[in-house]
């Protein structure tokens, strides 16, 4: 049976892991996303599910810990916040380069460097174009409420499993420590059984499965590299996820994910109240980026406007899919400032409607 909670985002992502069957959490804690492992531990999922909750030394330990429990086919899950995430691109890169299923939680915050622990959506760059070596892809979710936070854990596994895939749900600092109410799922088993390409050693009816991301053979790492080519665009066909608001008739479209998301629904109904006809394009998914949609809108709008807590990162992906048929401007706040809606209503004004 669904239950009705009051939770913070961290604490959602935290307990949907529970329910979602996870076999492990391995993190590390830092600000924003420390709730996730703190309510782990208090929870003692071992004695719900089975589940094992453990803080590893650092964060390059957790991804390595992640590695090995996506080799044995396991549900596996962690967490961490812009400069931790930073610290797991070798394994992340490991991992999608050995076509194992995993779910990564970024709870981003400003930087650069260390930078401050407010929110901000500065780490697109890194979580959609491969944040370390090798031409791999993660697909990548983005929350706009605590609902979603907790709803795309289970979504991100059984997308994760689907393509044999790391996936990250790419949150921010914000949605980490907001407050809403969250229905959570009932509670799902854990695997009993393994997929067919687990390391679970040599049976009767197979020889033991070898999981690598290493291959001399400057032909065969090719080949590879043109079927995992193959699967993003695969998930390109098939995942795409996006919302839209006051589209049908709209003048001018807003675009941005998760909180920028958020306060752009107010930015709507407040430029409409004056008389300008905006709407607003909500990726869901941020790769697979919804290019189609965009294109279709911007052959109807007279101007587009991203809006994100950055200096403009999601505004290049616009651009490519727009093909310079309609004008694309950005507005965005760094540091940890979060716009007001009123600030956008006056960034499309200054850019559109002078």
């Amino acid at each position: 049976m669904k239950e009705l909670k009051l939770m913070k985002g961290n604490e959602a992502i935290a307990e949907a892991a529970i329910r979602a069957g996870a076999d492990a959490y391995f993190g590390y804690p830092i600000t924003p996303q420390s709730e996730i492992l703190e309510y782990l531990m208090a929870e003692k999922p071992h004695e719900r599910t089975g589940m094992v909750v453990l803080q590893a030394e650092s964060e390059i330990a957790a991804i390595n810990m992640v590695y090995g429990g996506a080799a044995c086919g396991r549900k596996v899950i962690t967490s961490s916040s812009s400069p931790g995430i930073s610290l797991k691109q070798e394994g992340l890169s490991y991992i999608a380069g050995s076509e194992l299923p995993c779910v990564v939680v970024n709870v981003v915050r400003g930087g650069p460097g260390l930078g401050t622990i407010q929110p901000a959506q500065s780490d697109y760059f890194q979580a959609v174009k491969g944040g370390g070596h090798g031409d791999y892809r993660l697909i990548v979710l983005a929350p706009q409420s605590v609902q979603e936070m907790a709803d795309f854990v289970d979504l991100g596994f059984e997308l994760a499993f689907k393509y044999r895939n790391p996936l990250m749900i790419l949150t921010d600092g914000a949605l980490g420590q907001m407050m809403e109410k969250v229905w959570l799922q009932e509670q799902k088993p854990r695997m009993k059984t393994f997929p067919e390409w687990a390391t679970t050693g040599k049976t009767p009816d197979r020889e033991r499965n070898i999981i690598t991301s290493l291959d001399l053979d400057s032909a065969e790492q090719e080949k590879f590299n043109m079927k995992i080519q193959e699967k993003y665009r695969k998930m390109e066909a098939e995942e795409v996820r996006f919302e839209t608001t006051d589209t049908e008739d709209a003048e001018y479209l807003l675009v941005a994910y998760g909180t920028s998301a958020r306060i752009c629904q107010k930015s709507v109904r407040l430029a409409r109240d004056k008389g300008i006809k905006a709407g607003l394009l909500r990726p869901v998914t941020l790769f697979p980026f919804p290019k189609k949609i965009l294109s279709e809108l911007a052959g109807k709008v007279r101007g587009i406007l991203t809006v994100e807590m950055s200096t403009g990162q999601m505004v290049e992906d616009v651009r490519l899919a727009v093909e310079g048929k309609v004008q694309v401007e950005h507005y965005g706040r760094m540091g940890g400032i979060i716009p007001s809606p009123e600030d956008i209503v006056d960034a499309l004004g200054k850019n559109f409607l002078k």
